[in-house]
């Protein structure tokens, strides 16, 4: 523990010295030195200087709980994020943890994933190190046709925590991918479980993937050429802490409308959203069939109208955009 605690003492900003440490922490100078010794070797780099002390002046671009907290600050969630370096899955690893009575606003973080799954049983591919694996637990007392919105909205969170973050212009694809530049950068997975003597919903759990520092080598061959990374984007890496930081704010305060107010994500992810207003193929099992999109509804269904000038609201299967992910 003295190293996360040593981190913390430095994280403030300041010279601290060693005696300081030694007695704010309650141990002995040579486990002050051996804390410091292990972050250098973890890639944080600290500065020494005679009769000041010690100084964090660079930090590695590693997904850590010290690090996300630290980005985060004050928040109602913070004591319940949890970082794992490797996990199956993280929509797995929280479900078995809303299993066992884990409240609202829990979140699980992951370095890697070693079966990350996307929609319709595909895999997701999950690097360590390249990106932002996140699940979080949302509890509502609700029959489960009050939630359709749901995966609308977190997508709509997750743009915005990856524009505050980027500044990149992030925008969705109907109705879980996030892409950038006509590519792939993003994919959620909602699951959700009921309650068997009522009907009613016991918890939902939205998984996001964020492609964070991927070069076009790191991809499988099979999706290289439809996906990207904020690194190949910004041409520089991207702040795995600060993203995951802004995306639990960005949950929260969407998990807090959800209910009783979601417009404003509905108009955000309308506005963002390049299915509408563009010709698209709706893969519904062994159908296929041409449509052009219109709108999104308030349910988060995409509205469309059929060759024959009649109109339909999609709300299962794949809809792929013209001009998208070779839909040429």
């Amino acid at each position: 523990m003295t190293r996360e605690e040593v981190l913390a003492l430095l994280s403030q900003g300041d010279y601290v010295s060693g005696q300081k440490m030694s007695q704010q922490l309650g141990v002995s100078r040579a486990a002050v030195w051996k804390a410091i010794d292990r972050l250098r070797a973890e890639g944080y780099t600290i500065e020494s200087a005679t009769n000041r002390g010690y100084r964090l002046a660079g930090v590695p671009n590693r997904l850590s709980l010290t690090g996300v907290q630290r980005a985060l600050g004050k928040h109602p969630w913070l004591d319940q994020v949890e970082v794992l370096d490797t996990v199956d899955s993280t929509n797995t690893y929280a479900k078995a943890k809303a299993a066992q009575g884990a409240p609202h606003g829990t979140v699980i973080l992951s370095d890697c994933q070693t079966g990350g799954r996307g929609r319709r049983g595909r895999s997701f591919s999950s690097p360590k190190g390249m990106g932002v694996y996140c699940s979080v637990v949302l509890r509502y007392d609700v029959p489960p046709d009050k939630l359709l919105h749901l995966t609308t909205v977190i997508a709509e969170a997750t743009r915005r925590a990856i524009v505050e973050v980027t500044g990149l212009p992030a925008k969705i694809k109907w109705t879980n991918d996030l892409v950038l530049h006509q590519r792939k950068l993003c994919g959620i997975l909602t699951e959700l479980s009921l309650e068997a003597e009522t009907g009613r919903t016991d918890y939902v759990i939205p998984g996001t993937g964020v492609n964070c520092g991927q070069s076009e080598a790191d991809f499988p061959p099979e999706i290289r050429d439809m996906a990207i990374s904020l690194e190949q984007a910004l041409s520089a890496p991207a702040d795995r802490c600060r993203l995951a930081a802004e995306m639990i704010r960005q949950y929260h305060l969407a998990s807090e409308d959800m209910l009783k107010n979601p417009a404003p994500w509905l108009d955000g992810y309308r506005a963002n959203c390049v299915t509408l207003g563009r010709d698209v193929k709706i893969l519904q099992g062994d159908t296929v069939r041409q449509a052009f999109a219109e709108d999104i509804d308030d349910e988060g269904g995409l509205v469309v109208r059929l060759p024959n000038g009649s109109r339909e609201t999609i709300r299962s299967g794949e809809v792929s955009v013209r001009g998208l992910y070779g839909y040429v």
